[in-house]
């Protein structure tokens, strides 16, 4: 589990093929403090496991589901990524809650300045716009940031100088592709909202939480 709040940036050292997928080498610009063998880090967002630790340096595994899903296929030797550690129970929880598991790949629409900011338009699948809203939480390459606004295909995102400059979004431009996280509790509401699931438990009147049920108690 992860927050989306990115440590720092990372470089692909090497890639070759392994059983069918690849083994990236990468090295991270930050401390790996207290490491441990098998831990998990997010790589662009998507969460792999980490062996071979030496000092700053270890290598992951990228199966060949995890290249079909995201952009680390076409990542190239030196190429710069997005890395951050998994979230500890006494970490504070800054961004929102990430899983590491990439919904679906978008691409830069445009960038343009706005003052000291940069915002980002994306271009995304359909079938994921009904798990993202205006101001809600959405993940781009690792990265937690507010829906300023959206539509069926398209979502918007201001991003703050410091997010740009500890970060590879800086380096972003438009036809760039990205790894996109949608917000986890929004899918886990739309299962229990599903026709045939009794909800999250039994009300007093033996009725589970369903769309039935928020209607006859007002809440839709």
């Amino acid at each position: 589990m992860f927050t989306g709040i990115v440590a720092g940036k990372g470089r692909l050292l090497a890639r070759r093929s392994s059983g069918g997928g690849l083994a990236f080498d990468l090295e991270a610009d930050f401390e790996l403090t207290d490491p441990e063998e098998g831990e998990s880090i997010a790589i662009n967002g998507v969460c792999l496991t980490a062996y071979n630790i030496s000092g700053r340096k270890f290598t992951v595994d990228v199966s060949p589901e995890t290249l079909s899903r995201t952009t680390l296929g076409k990542l190239s030797s030196g190429g710069s990524v997005n890395m951050e550690r998994a979230l500890q129970l006494s970490d504070r929880l800054g961004g929102h809650i990430v899983s590491g598991h990439v919904d679906c790949v978008a691409t830069v629409r445009n960038r343009q300045a706005n003052g000291d900011f940069t915002l980002f338009s994306f271009l995304f699948p359909r079938e994921f716009s009904r798990y993202v809203i205006e101001k809600g939480s959405v993940t781009i390459n690792g990265v937690s940031l507010t829906v300023n606004s959206c539509t069926e295909e398209t979502f918007d995102v201001s991003i703050i100088p410091h997010t740009l400059e500890l970060t590879t979004l800086g380096l972003l431009k438009r036809g760039s592709e990205v790894n996109i996280e949608v917000d986890i509790i929004g899918k886990y509401v739309e299962k229990m909202l599903q026709p045939g699931n009794s909800g999250v438990g039994e009300t007093g009147s033996g009725k589970g939480i369903n769309p039935a049920f928020l209607a006859e108690n007002g809440f839709v």
